[in-house]
């Protein structure tokens, strides 16, 4: 009887290991791998190490970032953390006024 509640009990941490853990994870990954598959030429967007700037050329896994005026970079597609543009329409409503 006593081997049983052991099961039973490693199952449930089992369970909530997955619900707590490996789900979220999960989709935060195919939210992170659908933002870079939707980055496009000119949309503006923010680096995991915080550098703001705009899409210039698209390759299979590399991007070419202009960060100021005559300053490119270039960098992998996975290093793209946000895209600002995205964050800007959220702060919108509906009637085109910004919300605090």
């Amino acid at each position: 009887m006593e081997g049983l509640a052991n099961l039973v009990f490693l199952a449930f941490l089992i369970a909530i290991f997955y619900f707590m853990l490996i789900r979220p994870q999960k989709r935060r990954v195919e939210q992170h791998r659908s933002l870079i598959e939707s980055v496009g030429l000119g949309d503006e967007v923010v680096t995991i190490g915080g550098i703001f700037g705009t899409v210039q050329a698209l390759r299979d896994d590399e991007i070419d970032l202009q960060i100021a005026e005559g300053t490119t970079i270039r960098i992998v597609k996975s290093a793209i953390a946000r895209r600002v543009t995205e964050d800007v329409e959220e702060e919108l409503g509906a009637s085109g006024e910004e919300t605090a």
